[in-house]
């Protein structure tokens, strides 16, 4: 094992509130225990279930770091006895389970993957968390395949920005929701993005469809889309709800509209998934994603990166919900 300093710092949230409350800390260096690997953390992105958890609204499996921070690249400095396919030195990403935030980070083994060459630190972080969430749900339990066509709502965000390159590298059509015409410019040539403040996004995917509508929609809006959701749904159609940003509960829906269409209403959340199926979607995306970030495509779109210590400032760019693509954190 390599020697290591005896302590790290790490981001600690003081109580639930504002970004002011993330405040650095110091803390012993974990350990890996015998199918985790010990990384040193380069970069760390930052994702919505992040504020949350500053907030006090994201509950916490029991037993995990209250560090946040859902994933992390860096070099390999220690590893578990029971694990065979990675050694000191490696650049990896990880989905972590918590304590992203930090110098060091403890990640099963099962959930990492060597960086490919083509990508650096910081591109490298900006991908576990929403390239497993969007391979998870999109194409697993969306099915989304080639030859159908996608709506995905907030589509400059981490999550839509990834569900659009990957669509895009897979000759996939799609359709996304935005906030404002800069977004909307951004996003030409991978996309039909939709101004929903001016646009009635409905009408304008029924025009071009010519009212066939879409066979997937991943939604991280929830209750506020969901009559639009379900109207632009063709007959075996799949909604996949990820998030509740326009609210949890949905009135005054017909049901006889899923019945008719045959329609599936889904979700998930990555936190809650066992080891056993984080490692299956590892698996997944080695063997599916992996030669397209290889080849140069479906790339994370950074937006911006803070240095360790203005995580604050990273948090509170977030929640202004202006930006397109990633927030990453960089380490030295």
């Amino acid at each position: 094992m390599t020697t290591l300093p005896n302590r790290m710092r790490h981001i600690e949230i003081t109580e639930s509130g504002e970004p002011e409350v993330l405040k650095i800390a110091e803390a012993e260096i974990p350990q890996p225990e015998s199918r985790e690997i010990l990384i040193q953390v380069k970069a760390a992105g930052i994702n919505r279930p992040d504020v949350l958890q500053r907030k006090g609204l994201y509950p916490m499996p029991k037993g995990v770091t209250p560090i946040p921070g859902l994933e992390v690249a860096g070099i390999v400095v220690a590893i578990g006895k029971d694990v065979q396919n990675f050694k000191i030195g490696d650049r990896v990403c990880a989905l972590t389970n918590g304590g992203g935030y930090a110098e060091y980070c403890v990640v099963p083994a099962s959930q990492t993957l060597v960086i490919p060459e083509n990508l650096n630190f910081v591109q490298a972080a900006a991908i576990p968390e929403t390239y497993y969430t969007v391979w998870a749900n999109l194409f697993d339990i969306g099915q989304l395949k080639t030859g159908e066509t996608a709506l995905i709502h907030g589509g400059a965000s981490g999550i839509g920005t990834t569900a659009l390159s990957l669509c895009h590298a897979l000759g996939i059509p799609t359709f996304c929701t935005v906030g404002n015409d800069d977004k909307v410019n951004q996003l030409q040539g991978m996309t039909t993005a939709i101004n929903y403040k001016k646009d009635d996004f409905e009408s304008v995917i029924r025009e071009k469809t010519n009212q066939k509508g879409v066979d997937v929609i991943l939604d991280i809006v929830g209750a506020k889309y969901f009559t639009q959701n379900m109207n632009l749904l063709k007959r075996d159609g799949r909604l996949v709800i990820l998030g509740f940003m326009g609210g949890r509960i949905a009135k005054e829906f017909d049901l006889q509209q899923l019945i008719l269409k045959r329609a599936k209403v889904t979700g998930s959340t990555m936190r809650a998934r066992t080891d056993q199926e984080k490692a299956e979607i590892t698996q997944s995306l080695k063997q599916n994603v992996w030669p397209l970030l290889e080849q140069g495509k479906s790339l994370p779109i950074i937006h911006k990166q803070f240095a360790f210590e203005d995580v604050a400032k990273a948090h509170a760019l977030m929640e202004q919900s202006d930006h397109i693509g990633k927030i990453v954190l960089e380490l030295n």
